[in-house]
């Protein structure tokens, strides 16, 4: 399998070089109509796009309207962007993982952030001090997201499976939400909500792995790909401005990220600052193994069908062209 899947790579990684060598579309003909893109509060880039109107700056010449649609999860940029709603969108990387696996017609082409985004939290009075302690509890989690996913590892790596605890399918702001009012037990959290809970109600973290949390990536669809590669290679350098940019200025980052989702400024410093790293931008092989290895996962603990070709699908979701000339940090 393992070396199977590196051919595989080698091959794409291949076919991605000589795809950057063809010539590019025209500007005028590349460019749609309307770009649909999406920006969170977990994708601390997309807010410094959006509010410095870097996108709209990038194809004004072109006459492109540019719609802004906001992402509650994962799960919702994913079905905006099966939908037709988005063009390009934002997701955890094991979310897009199984996005495909379902169907979903996406590439992932960039990389925005490496964080450690999740955990699972409960109240202090509960007496939950481990994964082990979830038997027969009720679990607040968004499926199809990062930590849904992060959810199952954690339970396989404890003998447990999701027959063995209730889940209360909630998006991440409402899971928060029933945690405090004591209608679950714990919640499979999210920042900048996790950190929110953490602050201001004393929200115990109490399994926490951040080899678990995949890659934020930019995901775009295979159509609009096909047809707009310039536009896609534009978008990703204007990507690429936000988060120079973010780097450089962390703490003007925390004071967008706080106004933007209206949470105190600790809040937005103990995401930015302690659980979130802005130092990545090609889409390549660290992305691949990570995100290998949390779709092995769900397929050991039987989430994704035994019979799924989980390397195969990643080699169709990874497309490294887009992104593989970008200088680093």
């Amino acid at each position: 399998m393992i070396h199977s899947s590196r051919r595989r790579w080698l091959g794409a990684t291949l076919a991605a070089t000589l795809a950057l060598s063809l010539p590019l579309q025209a500007r005028a003909a590349d460019a749609p109509k309307e770009l649909k893109l999406d920006w969170a509060y977990w994708n601390p880039v997309s807010l410094v796009i959006k509010d410095q109107k870097l996108i709209e700056k990038e194809f004004e010449k072109d006459g492109v309207n540019v719609r802004w649609v906001q992402s509650a999860g994962s799960n919702k940029a994913l079905e905006f962007l099966n939908a037709g709603s988005l063009d390009i969108g934002s997701s955890a990387g094991s979310a897009a993982l199984l996005g495909k696996i379902h169907g979903n017609p996406i590439k992932s082409v960039y990389v925005y952030s490496r964080p450690e985004w999740t955990a699972l939290v409960t109240r202090p009075d509960t007496g939950i001090k481990s994964v082990a302690d979830l038997k027969g509890k009720s679990v607040a989690v968004t499926r199809g997201t990062d930590p849904h996913i992060f959810l199952i590892r954690a339970l396989a790596d404890h003998g447990l499976t999701e027959k063995d605890v209730k889940f209360v399918l909630l998006q991440h702001a409402d899971g928060r939400a029933a945690l405090s009012r004591g209608d679950v037990d714990a919640w499979a959290g999210l920042d900048p909500i996790l950190a929110s809970a953490e602050l201001e109600e004393n929200a115990v973290l109490f399994f926490r792995k951040p080899d678990y949390n995949t890659w934020g990536v930019l995901n775009v669809r295979e159509d609009f790909a096909a047809r707009h590669p310039d536009t896609v290679k534009r978008v990703i350098k204007v990507y690429e401005q936000g988060r120079q940019w973010a780097l450089a200025n962390p703490d003007k980052l925390v004071a967008l990220l706080a106004t933007q989702a209206k949470i105190p400024e600790a809040v937005a410093r103990k995401q930015l600052t302690e659980r979130t790293e802005l130092t990545h931008n090609a889409i390549g092989r660290p992305q691949y193994d990570t995100i290998l290895a949390a779709g092995e996962a769900l397929k050991q603990a039987g989430v994704v069908d035994a019979k799924v070709d989980v390397a195969g699908t990643l080699d169709a979701l990874i497309d490294p062209s887009f992104s593989s000339g970008l200088a680093g940090t």
